[in-house]
């Protein structure tokens, strides 16, 4: 019965949280809105989600509330800063790639779910999420709040969710340049590959005291790969049966390649610290990207992400730095 009443204490405290935003969202809310956007307003426009939902939005919107590691990467490539985020896996902020970019990001949600609550009082006037998260399963209750928009499928394509994305914020044109940019760039550090051209790159998490096998398939760190005409370890081509794969210590020999791109959930800093865990393994050592001093320390939280631009980003970086001549 304790349960039943706090189920419905909570319920009723979100219901009047969404109530009040939308209430202030009435009155006086502009203000504050076009006082954050140096004092200009606009009106709206239809968008349409990645489900073929049109939501009518804010044709410049101001208060943008990201639910997921895509749309906030996006929406700070684009040059956006979010009143509102997810936390990044494993972490208490926003996954550590964009912590010094998202400074005014306030923590509303969990991969797993999104608090309503804390949400309804920023009083957004947009909200983005996709379907790598929790959100996507209220999204209803969302709009209640504000609108929103689903700007990808699960696997869907970084670069199309990108343009989705700028496509909800009014921005596809910028979106455009950024990918022009960005394509120039993998062809300028494709020729500079030299003798590591086409190398076998394997990538792993270190965690818990094992390595897991990340960055499988066509997403940001799979595609990115490819488009440097690098290849994979065996067991690491094709599609992955989820976000990592843990690989037993037994069988350490499955991650070797040319070379091995080594991190954790978190920073670079925390990579270094795993590589000398790993060191200590029976058999690590004697791997031939070890032998060879072809282990690179990656940015961890941006190639174990669900990806985005500023994440494929870092991966052609950290790729860059390591192999190109």
């Amino acid at each position: 019965m304790t349960s039943i009443r706090l189920s419905a204490h909570r319920s009723a405290l979100t219901a009047a949280a969404v109530a009040g935003a939308l209430l202030l969202s009435g009155c006086g809310g502009q203000d504050d809105a076009e006082a954050n956007a140096g004092g200009k307003s606009g009106g709206t426009r239809t968008v349409t989600d990645a489900k073929g939902t049109k939501v009518k939005v804010p044709s410049a919107p101001r208060r943008v509330v990201t639910l997921s590691e895509p749309t906030l990467d996006a929406a700070l490539a684009l040059g956006y800063q979010p009143i509102g985020a997810t936390s990044g896996r494993g972490q208490q902020t926003v996954s550590s790639y964009l912590e010094k970019k998202a400074t005014k990001a306030e923590i509303v949600a969990t991969v797993a779910e999104p608090d309503l609550e804390k949400i309804a009082k920023l009083q957004p006037d947009l909200i983005l999420l996709d379907e790598t998260v929790g959100s996507k399963r209220v999204i209803g209750k969302l709009r209640e709040i504000a609108p929103a928009v689903l700007t990808s499928t699960l696997k869907a394509d970084w670069k199309k969710a990108l343009v989705s994305t700028a496509d909800a914020l009014n921005k596809r044109e910028k979106a455009e340049k950024w990918l022009e940019k960005f394509e120039g760039d993998v062809r300028s550090t494709r020729s500079a590959l030299g003798s590591d051209a086409k190398a076998e790159t394997s990538v792993i998490r270190w965690q818990d005291g094992g390595p897991s096998v990340v960055g499988k398939g066509k997403g940001h760190v799979g595609s990115t790969l490819a488009a440097l005409g690098l290849t994979r370890p065996k067991n690491q081509q094709g599609e992955s049966l989820g976000r990592s794969e843990p690989v037993s210590l037994e069988k350490l020999d499955t991650i070797d390649g040319d070379w091995l791109f080594f991190g954790t959930l978190e920073d670079a800093a925390s990579g270094k610290k795993a590589l000398k865990e790993a060191r200590k393994v029976p058999n690590f050592e004697r791997l031939n990207a070890v032998k060879d001093d072809h282990v690179a320390v990656i940015e961890g939280s941006a190639w174990n992400s669900a990806g985005g631009p500023i994440a494929a980003r870092t991966v052609l970086t950290d790729v860059k730095r390591n192999l190109a001549r």
